[in-house]
């Protein structure tokens, strides 16, 4: 994993949190930076930004961040809080299921269980959007995007690589990425992405 960030001034636990995260292994496919972390939100953050890209095309695209709070905060019920963005671009016919959405919290929630990610008071949504274009612009066509949004509080004492490991694996699920994972059975995908309705 290639992120990697300053060190200097801050609590143990945090420094020890984005060490753990730096040791999250990202899959080939998926390329992992640095990237600068949201202002006012905490005392602390760490943020790394992810993408996708499959036979030279970026199919899914996110970032995941880690807050601390000495002090505690009241709505994580907890001093940390991971917060994570992912979306994806999806067949027009697989935006028309209406357990999409259902779907979409599922890969998150199994992606967190799967690798240990011990976990509470997770909040979050998933949005499917639509686009059709008209006159000029009607020979782009029909488009669709997944977007998964979501945050919860790791366990006291909890590593925090396998909460960085189950965004990853949110991404690749997004993308249509055959799991890695033995014992994890990857959904029927049809479709241009080899993505499609899901039962």
């Amino acid at each position: 994993m290639a992120a990697r960030s300053e060190i200097d001034g801050v609590p143990a636990a945090f420094a020890r949190a984005v060490e753990q995260i730096m040791r999250a292994h990202a899959r080939p496919e998926l390329t992992v930076e640095a990237m600068p972390p949201p202002q006012r939100i905490a005392p602390y953050a760490h943020a790394i930004s992810g993408d996708v890209t499959v036979e030279g095309h970026e199919v899914a695209t996110g970032r995941f961040i880690c807050l601390h709070d000495p002090a505690g905060h009241d709505a994580w019920q907890g001093t940390f809080r991971c917060v994570t963005f992912a979306k994806a671009d999806i067949d027009t016919e697989m935006a028309a299921d209406p357990m999409l959405t259902e779907v979409g919290w599922s890969w998150l929630t199994d992606s967190l269980e799967a690798v240990g990610a011990r976990h509470h008071a997770a909040s979050g949504s998933v949005t499917v959007v639509r686009s059709d274009s008209f006159g000029q612009m009607a020979e782009d066509g029909s488009s669709a995007q997944v977007e998964v949004r979501a945050s919860w509080t790791p366990a006291d004492g909890d590593d925090m690589r396998p909460h960085a490991d189950a965004w990853m694996q949110l991404l690749a699920e997004l993308a249509g990425l055959p799991p890695l994972a033995p014992g994890i059975v990857p959904l029927r995908r049809t479709g241009r992405r080899g993505t499609g309705v899901m039962r």
